[in-house]
């Protein structure tokens, strides 16, 4: 008989909020009232908020000013981008000790399958084992996971909902349910918790008086698909029972690397835009490079004053790493998309894709460059869309540029265009 699937969701509590506490002990360390997402004035977003935020009514995904309207006494601070990431790697490297397959559902979800370690833990309970990975996670990182766990990931991922030691409840960061619970489990939720389950399925099912789990329980098979047809029925009857056989694997390689940005005011002068575009290009291209990554396909995004969204992109015929490179490929299609429509812009982006097959496992050692050695020749025509002619000299300059950053900091060396005095567009909001 083959054993029932051991699977856990390790949710990071409060994660942008813990990790901002970490970097900051003496500012954002101290505030009981913690948003995260932006500076106050800002127009950014609330990425995560204290749970004393929450009780407010503050939200992720809502508007900086709105949520200090909530909750006016809170202190507001930027995501810590790079610490994030690096603690999400810590997290991930800890679990690895204890799961053979571990999946990055997101920066601060992870799925482990503990298939077939029944005995190398002692048939020790699911709970037991769970409880000894989040003290090993808070030994190694000082942050504290939920884990929640089951015989699927749809059961793992609402337990884990049920494991967060909320204010005012009695859990204590873990929530196994055994096999043959599932069904029992799930009918204390609503259906619209379920994953998969959205707004416009939700609203179908509310006027079949389907609302909570247990109800759409007593219906069989037969009766979901006569009424929900014959995709929607079958999946709806086996989620409801808590079936789900979708696997843990590894995460895909990353398909694109992007960097956005708000501005505290909307952008109309187009050299002003083009040199945020710029400043972009630096940073989206060193976090390609930090990943030992090349790109091919660059896509310029901008946001009107009206919240209209547009895009543009293009293929190019070789990989590019350089931020020069970058700049040259995403200069056309900004001035693509804003001589079809020019308004004031709001938010400015760049997104990097279709990497190269066989990146580079490890950074290429420096090279020597010649301080007289001639220039590459130039093409016989450069029109302004012409694709980037990427060398082996611009690489290693690139690196270099790297080096001297890693080392002083990522302000420490950048293009003269983006130090000049008083050519600053204000706060950003980084998305």
């Amino acid at each position: 008989m083959t054993p029932p699937r051991r699977i856990l969701l390790v949710d990071a509590d409060a994660f942008f909020v813990a990790v901002a506490r970490q970097e900051d002990p003496e500012g954002a360390g101290k505030a009981r009232l913690l948003i995260v997402g932006g500076r106050p004035g800002s127009r950014g977003v609330v990425c995560s908020a204290s749970y004393e935020c929450r009780t407010f009514g503050v939200r992720s995904a809502m508007p900086i000013s709105r949520a200090l309207k909530l909750c006016p006494d809170a202190m507001c601070v930027p995501v810590p981008r790079g610490a994030c990431s690096a603690r999400s790697r810590e997290i991930q490297a800890v679990l690895a000790r204890f799961a053979p397959v571990v999946q990055a559902s997101s920066i601060d979800e992870w799925y482990c399958d503990l298939g077939g370690t029944e005995a190398l833990y002692g048939h020790e309970p699911l709970r037991a084992t769970a409880h000894r990975i989040r003290d090993a996670v808070f030994e190694a990182t000082g942050l504290r996971v939920s884990i929640g766990g089951g015989t699927s990931r749809l059961v793992a991922k609402m337990a884990v909902e049920v494991a967060k030691p909320k204010p005012g409840t009695t859990a204590d960061g873990v929530h196994c349910v055994a096999a043959g619970g599932e069904a029992a489990f799930l009918s204390t939720f609503r259906l619209a918790d379920l994953p998969m389950v959205g707004p416009k399925l939700s609203e179908k099912l509310e006027r079949m008086g389907l609302v909570h789990v247990r109800e759409a329980q007593a219906w069989s098979e037969a009766a979901l698909v006569s009424r929900l047809g014959d995709r929607a029925g079958p999946w709806l009857a086996r989620r409801v029972q808590g079936v789900d056989d979708s696997l843990v694997t590894p995460r895909e390689r990353q398909k694109q690397v992007s960097r956005e940005d708000t501005f505290a005011h909307d952008l109309n002068d187009d050299g002003v835009i083009e040199r945020e575009l710029l400043r972009l290009a630096v940073r989206v291209s060193a976090d390609l490079r930090l990943q030992a990554l090349r790109a091919r396909t660059v896509t310029v995004k901008i946001k009107d004053t009206d919240f209209r969204t547009r895009s543009a992109q293009r293929t190019l015929s070789g990989y590019i790493e350089s931020e020069k490179s970058v700049l040259k490929a995403a200069r056309p299609l900004l001035r693509q998309l804003r001589g079809k429509r020019r308004v004031p812009v709001r938010l400015l982006g760049i997104a990097l894709s279709h990497f190269d097959d066989e990146p580079e496992a490890a950074p290429l050692p420096a090279a020597q460059l010649g301080l007289f050695a001639p220039p590459p020749p130039a093409p016989e025509s450069a029109p302004g869309d012409a694709d980037p002619d990427e060398s082996p000299r611009d690489r290693a300059l690139t690196r270099a540029l790297d080096r001297i950053r890693n080392r002083y900091g990522s302000g420490s060396i950048l293009p003269a265009r983006l130090v000049a005095p008083g050519d600053d567009t204000g706060p950003r909001v980084e998305e």
